[in-house]
């Protein structure tokens, strides 16, 4: 209806996989990358003035493009040949802390819901067709609420509200599964999270009341691992990790061996060092993701703001992502000068405070460099005996001295998108 080209994009697909299934994934990435960057020196101004007059004969001198480029009027960034009613166009969340108004044309973007069409077909699920219980932000105003509803239904999901995960609501929640045969979960992790837990309280498992269920695909935020156990004990079903970006596409994707595939069909990952020069696989750096399709707006050597390491084997031929470590510009800054990245620090208050069983979600903000407010949600109060465990491990790991403050919340605050952004820094580091 709103002229995509999904079926010609499907047939493409398809080829893609044909030809990467021949082994020559090497060759058809050095290709592709080549071709788009071609495409817009040439066309594109705004990239071409990123380049600058000496063209790279290397892939490596290409210039590593960052969020902060792309800052500006998007009528200053697309290709020639297009206008912004000729593309598909968005915002991203500003989850790494730089949001901007990105595009697509539209065959680059049918061929990424043709990608994700067929990641989910390799889990036996069909899009528009399993029926789809979806974890993530619902605008509140009317008109954009009606219209998310609506691509729901046509899509043939149902959407939660995770602006309100309190008892009650999760309770209703629970009681919806009664009815609806839903055959997977989708959305974002903090949330689906949330409701597993709420189910551990109750000592109930999701699929004793929906036995339809079939997986459960965690997106959009840090999936770790005790998360992933009560998910899959109290959903009972498997978890499949997803991670990608609203810009790009679904960059790696678990397989059902638990590896994290990397997406080589309609993307190029690299991953570089603070200099933006190419590190091997198997050392930590900088995520470099090169859009191999999309022809109407540049994504060439983009640092999406994450850090990562991809591993030094492949698996038939398919790049693996090791590991996922999080956003570069999220760092907790010590008294003694240690920059300490702040998932690390999240995750050890985390997996210390969930240790009493009744804590379902926390969020660590740093106030000053000797403070950090843990804000929680729990059944009760931490007493001063489990405070003092917790802050006496945080200082072990990191330094002594710091002063920990605990908040328990009925709720926690979420960005306008839903997500729950678990480390937050009011330090001016500038």
């Amino acid at each position: 209806m709103k002229g995509f080209p999904i079926k010609r994009a499907e047939a493409d697909f398809q080829r893609i996989l044909l030809q990467l299934d021949n082994k020559n994934r090497t060759e058809f990435n050095e290709k592709r990358k080549w071709e788009i960057f071609k495409h817009h020196l040439r066309n594109t101004p705004d990239y071409h003035q990123l380049v600058g007059k000496k063209k790279p004969q290397h892939w490596e001198d290409v210039p590593v493009m960052t969020k902060q480029d792309l800052q500006k009027p998007l009528e200053k960034r697309i290709s020639k040949h297009y206008k912004t009613s000729d593309l598909f166009v968005n915002k991203t969340s500003g989850s790494s802390g730089n949001p901007f108004i990105f595009a697509k044309d539209k065959y680059a973007h049918a061929l990424t819901w043709s990608h994700i069409i067929w990641l989910y077909s390799t889990y036996g699920l069909t899009l528009g067709k399993s029926l789809e219980a979806r974890y993530y932000g619902l605008p509140k105003d009317l008109k954009p609420r009606l219209t998310e509803r609506a691509k729901d239904f046509f899509a043939h999901r149902y959407r939660f509200d995770v602006f309100d995960l309190s008892d009650h609501k999760l309770d209703e929640m629970i009681d919806f599964y009664k009815r609806k045969k839903f055959d997977y979960i989708n959305g974002y992790t903090s949330s689906i999270a949330m409701l597993a837990k709420h189910l551990q309280s109750k000592n109930l498992k999701l699929t004793s009341i929906c036995p339809s269920l079939k997986f459960c695909i965690t997106t959009s935020e840090m999936l770790f691992p005790t998360d992933r156990k009560v998910i899959e004990e109290y959903i009972g079903v498997p978890v499949i990790n997803e991670y990608g970006a609203s810009e790009l596409d679904i960059i790696a994707f678990e397989d059902t061996e638990g590896d994290w595939l990397l997406n080589d069909k309609t993307l190029y990952t690299e991953v570089v060092d603070d200099d933006d020069q190419p590190v091997p696989d198997g050392e930590e750096g900088h995520l470099v993701i090169t859009g191999l399709y999309n022809y109407g707006h540049p994504f060439i050597r983009y640092k999406i703001g994450d850090v990562g390491i991809i591993d030094e084997s492949s698996k038939n031929g398919n790049p693996k992502l090791k590991k996922l470590i999080g956003r570069t510009n999220q760092f907790a800054f010590l008294p003694s000068g240690k920059r300490v990245p702040a998932l690390t620090f999240y995750y050890v208050t985390k997996s210390l405070i969930e240790d009493s069983g009744a804590v379902k979600e926390i969020k660590v903000i740093q106030t000053t460099k000797e403070e950090f407010r843990v804000e929680y949600v729990a059944d009760h109060a931490l007493n001063e005996q489990e405070k003092s465990k917790i802050t006496q491990a945080i200082e072990d790991y990191l330094e002594p001295g710091l002063n920990i403050n605990y908040k328990r919340q009925e709720k926690l605050e979420r960005s306008k998108s839903g997500k729950l952004k678990q480390f937050i820094s009011q330090l001016d580091t500038n």
